[in-house]
């Protein structure tokens, strides 16, 4: 299905029934990757699963950013009419769920942050090179966005008042480290470095999201 949103178009699909439930891939991706995710889910949740601007069935722009991105997410939620849904991003789709949770703090009602990081240094020194070197061949601007941005300060952090999942591989390209200091800044989080997994091999074609998810969506709020 089709949205206008923003002045650009966003694709999505919509499945099941029950609570909404907000899915956001990552760099490069689409919807598709949370396949076998949203198949569990929509037994219990109606899930929407987008594809990012600039990516999958989505309108293509000149120029890309979080910010960008973050205000397509609300958007969607606001046209919807869609009442406190759940959210879950994977790397930049976390990113974009950190952003507008910070900037949109009624949105969501909570939020699944896979992989995600608050400044570009949170990803690990090689990843960094191998994408800048990426870039200086290709002059992708998604890759140049992973370069430059984002800029989520330690007070922004802070100010999210939402029960928050942090979940990363133990061999994830976003330094545990970073990873650890998103939990120290984010109040009402719990995080769990899941061993031997890397950044997106829980989570594009596989089931193993859904049951680290499971738990936390049905724990009541506080």
């Amino acid at each position: 299905m089709y949205i206008e949103i923003n002045g650009i178009t966003l694709f999505y699909e919509v499945s099941g029934t029950g609570p909404a439930i907000l899915l956001v891939h990552g760099n490069g991706e689409d919807h598709r990757i949370f396949h076998e995710t949203a198949e569990l889910l929509s037994k219990d949740y109606t899930v929407y699963a987008l594809d990012s601007r600039d990516h999958g069935k989505s309108s293509r722009v000149k120029s890309l950013g979080y910010d960008e991105m973050t205000e397509d997410v609300a958007e969607f939620v606001r046209k919807m009419k869609l009442e406190k849904p759940y959210f879950c991003g994977f790397s930049d789709g976390g990113i974009i769920g950190i952003l507008a949770a910070v900037r949109h703090p009624e949105l969501f009602s909570k939020l699944v942050l896979c992989g995600a990081n608050a400044y570009p240094q949170g990803l690990k020194w090689y990843w960094f090179k191998i994408f800048a070197l990426m870039e200086t061949i290709s002059h992708d601007h998604k890759l140049r966005m992973i370069l430059k941005e984002p800029g989520i300060t330690g007070k922004e952090l802070e100010s999210i008042s939402v029960p928050v999942l942090l979940l990363a591989g133990e061999r994830d390209m976003i330094r545990e480290s970073h990873t650890r200091y998103l939990a120290s800044k984010i109040k009402y989080s719990c995080l769990r470095i899941l061993p031997g997994e890397g950044h997106g091999s829980y989570i594009v074609h596989s089931k193993k999201l859904y049951y680290f998810m499971k738990k936390f969506l049905e724990k009541p709020l506080p």
